[in-house]
């Protein structure tokens, strides 16, 4: 960043050195404008360099999972510390994802009293919820980028838990969401809390009891995972329960809540996203009876499409002008690619694949847990086991399907992308590096040696891998990412 703020400087100079020697050409007015122009570079040079090394909520910008400008590693060594900068272990239970402003990275953890909670991860449909009823705490940790040092460890509350969690999941599924002055955490049942960068807690909002879980038997409680999203001055958080759903946001400074809507939905698991049209911003949602979108401003339903299935758990992205919906649950596994700017309701008559705001669209192909991604002309997804699968995200041509490193297992986290490469991290603790194109061709396997359930965050050419037990930074020593040795 020196360097471009260096060209910017000497280039300012020199049109301001041309102004003065030429003041029979050029008038004073032309030298303040001169120099207006030169800030205005400086300006941006920031903002894109701050862009690139953000990763602000999950899935990081607008849930892209895409972070570019610097290279990133496509092969590590966990066992021989080769391209790990630093391993950090963090407590508890949980598989909220990391998220990174500047020189901080945020994670969240629910510990429990008890020295191992029971936790079953793998391929299987047992909808059992977890009976643990030990004392929780709920923790907030800040730590710095380049050396994984703990700046802070904050405790958001403390108690047994309001709901039961699947067996499979965590009290700490949803990551928190910053745009570095505030640090937005929630917790469920246990509340929505907002922090600053010192780790003073701001406002806390008691959301009430949200009782997530199988819509056939209330008896079995699966726990929160929509993550909180930053539009503007707002938070917005998308709460689909048992009864009485709502979608709401909350003023970032005081958390005085701005406008809430009700929703006509049953348990869902996804993450809201903004998509900023030309002419509006729209605030897609993912559940089972309505892909919907909203006026993130007031609220106000914009449009609406039915279709999914019985169980959504993944988040809307948009790229290339379309939003993207994947979802996988019986009965069918669509795939939607929908045109902004609809109203009303836009579903697909029967035996239709497109009309005027849905692209294309397919039955069959959609992915379950993993988010998909889209990475330049290419629609990438991930399902439940382990099958990718890649289309033009234009048409929706199918142009490969692979299984990834032709094993077995199974897949939680999202793929994201960087540097030409798709990442893929897999239950078992493998993350796979893909090379991103229209034919497949798998760069390398590298090994965590954890369980691997959150999905990770890019930033500055580092990978941060969230493990069962640690947060890992991953990043190419040759590379100019400016980070300390590793930590031991």
């Amino acid at each position: 960043m020196n360097n471009v703020l260096m060209r910017v400087s000497r280039s300012c100079s020199a049109r301001i050195r041309l102004t003065w020697l030429s003041k029979s050409m050029f008038s004073k007015s032309i030298l303040s404008k001169s120099i207006a122009v030169g800030a205005l570079f400086i300006s941006l040079a920031l903002t894109r360099t701050s862009y690139a090394q953000n990763w602000p909520s999950f899935r990081g910008p607008s849930a892209s999972g895409i972070a570019e400008g610097r290279p990133t590693p496509t092969k590590w060594d966990v066992e021989k510390g080769e391209n790990v900068l630093w391993k950090t272990p963090i407590p508890g239970l949980a598989h909220s994802s990391p998220v990174v402003w500047g020189e901080r990275v945020y994670v969240t953890t629910a510990i429990s009293s008890i020295a191992k909670p029971y936790f079953r991860h793998g391929l299987f449909g047992d909808v059992d919820s977890d009976k643990d009823t030990s004392k929780h705490s709920w923790h907030v940790y800040a730590i710095d980028k380049r050396t994984g040092k703990i700046i802070w460890d904050r405790v958001a509350c403390e108690g047994v838990p309001k709901i039961k969690r699947h067996i499979k999941s965590t009290h700490a599924n949803s990551t928190p969401a910053t745009d570095g002055t505030y640090v937005v955490v929630f917790f469920g049942s246990e509340g929505l809390y907002c922090y600053d960068a010192s780790g003073k807690v701001l406002w806390k909002q008691d959301l009430g009891l949200l009782d997530s879980g199988w819509f056939y038997d209330p008896d079995y409680q699966w726990g929160m995972a929509s993550s909180p999203i930053i539009y503007k001055n707002m938070v917005i958080i998308q709460c689909d329960v048992q009864k009485n759903s709502f979608i709401a946001a909350y003023d970032l400074k005081d958390g005085k809540r701005l406008w809430m809507t009700p929703r006509d939905e049953i348990p869902s698991w996804g993450t809201p996203t903004v998509y900023e049209g030309k002419n509006r911003a729209e605030l897609v949602t993912n559940a089972t009876r309505a892909v919907r979108a909203y006026d993130p401003l007031t609220g106000k339903e914009l449009w609406k499409l039915s279709g999914n299935p019985e169980v959504t758990a993944t988040t809307p992205i948009a790229a290339n002008d379309l939003i993207f919906i994947c979802n996988s649950y019986r009965p069918n596994q669509p795939i939607y690619a929908i045109k902004p700017g609809a109203s009303g309701d836009i579903s697909l008559k029967d035996g239709k694949t497109a009309n005027e705001f849905v692209a294309w669209s397919f039955q069959r192909g959609g992915t379950y847990m993993p988010t998909p991604l889209v990475y330049g002309d290419y629609l990438y997804t991930c399902a439940n086991h382990g099958v990718m699968a890649v289309y033009n995200a234009k048409t929706g041509e199918r142009l490969y399907q692979q299984r990834i490193g032709d094993k077995g297992g199974a897949y939680s986290a999202s793929p994201i992308a960087a540097d030409g490469k798709i990442y893929l991290s897999s239950e078992d603790g493998d993350i796979f590096v893909v090379k991103a194109g229209p034919t497949y061709e798998l760069l390398a396997d590298n090994a965590m040696g954890e369980v691997m359930m959150a999905t990770p965050a890019i930033s500055d050419g580092m990978i941060f891998v969230r493990g069962q037990n640690t947060l890992f930074c991953i990043a190419d020593r040759s590379a100019k990412t400016g980070a300390a040795k590793p930590a031991k």
